[in-house]
């Protein structure tokens, strides 16, 4: 069976997944760009399809339109605009535009599959897709904080001296300043990571790992591989109806929001959400994330449309 995967917004973050994604061994698929720089992306797809000759798959790449949506399995959407050093949610207004617009022609198709959201402010751009799309929650998929809780975990490694698949560890809330680490939830193995960290290395942790993607776009401008990674993993999820379970950014009714906790990912998209039992203090701080996301939204529909 082949699977039909349309890209939407063919930038750094679009084009790694694109060319991470093709790689994938024994995968059968044909991959759709859209972009507005189409002339740059046929550019883009014909120097992906020579590499491809040294891939044992079936991946046919191609440049598409909106039409392209109507069948397909997966849109995966990482288009907005360049990501700052600044706060995301500074960058919600233009991206919202545009969010709005894509929605619009993609849903004029009658979609039906899976949406996987990768635009910042993340959380509340998930909220949009299936607010505008009018579409089940849990079709529809943000990146979260899998990216964080990788980056979370890749801090582990190098402190704990352990291999990251040995590590339970999860980045909870917003995809942004307000995220938080569970730590009393956390395992080296069978081992909660309270009694081999300080304190003062937790926090220390969990300032490295909020701030990473500033580093990151210090150095070269923009982040793209570590997200791009994120977005294939949750493909292969999806597609192969793997439940297996990762911190995404799922519509939680408590909240009223789109916010980061344990989810498990199957062909249904959020197959069902695992309930973390959280300290008093953890609750606080995902409380006061779903308020910072759920106000984010109201700055672009007023509070009586959500």
């Amino acid at each position: 069976m082949k699977h039909k995967i349309v890209v939407i917004g063919c930038g750094n973050v679009g084009l790694s997944y694109v060319e991470k994604l093709s790689a994938q061994i024994n995968l059968a698929a044909e991959i759709v760009l859209i972009d507005l720089k189409e002339n740059v992306i046929k550019g883009e797809v014909l120097d992906l399809q020579h590499g491809l000759t040294f891939v044992a798959n079936q991946v046919e790449l191609r440049v598409g339109g909106y039409e392209d949506c109507r069948d397909a399995d997966i849109i995966c959407i990482t288009a907005g605009i360049a990501q700052s050093q600044n706060d995301r949610l500074n960058d919600l207004e233009k991206t919202n535009v545009i969010i709005r617009d894509i929605i619009k022609q993609v849903m004029a198709y009658h979609f039906q599959g899976i949406f996987l959201v990768a635009s910042n402010p993340l959380d509340v751009i998930t909220y949009l897709v299936s607010y505008y799309a009018d579409y089940p929650y849990q079709k529809v998929i943000g990146t979260g904080t899998m990216l964080d809780t990788a980056r979370l975990k890749t801090e582990l490694v190098k402190k704990l001296a352990v291999a990251p698949d040995s590590i339970t560890a999860y980045v909870l809330g917003e995809h942004g300043n307000s995220q938080f680490v569970a730590w009393n939830n956390a395992n080296i193995g069978l081992q909660n990571i309270n009694t081999l960290l300080t304190n003062l290395e937790k926090a220390e942790l969990e300032e490295t790992t909020r701030g990473m993607g500033s580093t990151i776009i210090s150095y070269k401008n923009h982040t793209d591989h570590g997200i791009a990674y994120c977005l294939v993993r949750l493909t292969m999820a999806i597609l192969t109806d793997e439940h297996c379970i990762f911190p995404v950014s799922n519509f939680h009714e408590k909240y009223d929001v789109y916010i980061s906790t344990p989810a498990v990912i199957g062909k249904g998209g959020i197959e069902k959400r695992i309930d973390m039992k959280l300290t008093a203090e953890e609750e606080e701080k995902l409380a006061a994330s779903a308020v910072i996301i759920k106000e984010a939204i109201g700055t672009v529909l007023p509070p009586e449309l959500y």
